[in-house]
């Protein structure tokens, strides 16, 4: 059975940094790509940044040179660094076992982290 435990997360001022590990459990988590997510109450979750199993990286515009996607297989653990934090920022982030298939990045159903909340403030 796939498990995805994430940690970290909390209350961070503006220009602040965070990280958030996500360890996987369950399955061969060097060989999936992996994904992290966020949802602000009334929108739909996003993929923010994605990571092959090639080690190369994919991130959505607005967290470009501000977040970072890793990975550590020894530990089976994915990472998202955050700094630069801003106030829109404050979401619930989601890791994610899933594949690419050419250059989109798909969740693999059932294969998600249980949520953490970060709250960026002025």
């Amino acid at each position: 059975q796939v498990q995805l435990v994430q940690s970290g997360g909390g209350l961070v001022q503006a220009g602040g940094s965070l990280r958030l590990p996500c360890a996987g459990f369950g399955f061969t988590f060097s060989r999936n790509d992996m994904g992290w997510y966020r949802q602000v109450p009334g929108e739909q979750r996003e993929l923010i940044a994605a990571l092959r199993t090639s080690g190369a990286t994919e991130y959505k515009d607005f967290v470009k040179g501000r977040f970072a996607i890793s990975r550590d297989n020894a530990k089976n653990t994915v990472y998202l660094q955050m700094n630069s934090l801003r106030p829109d920022d404050t979401a619930v982030y989601y890791c994610n076992a899933g594949h690419f298939r050419g250059s989109y990045y798909y969740p693999d159903a059932g294969s998600w982290g249980q949520g953490t909340q970060v709250t960026v403030s002025l």
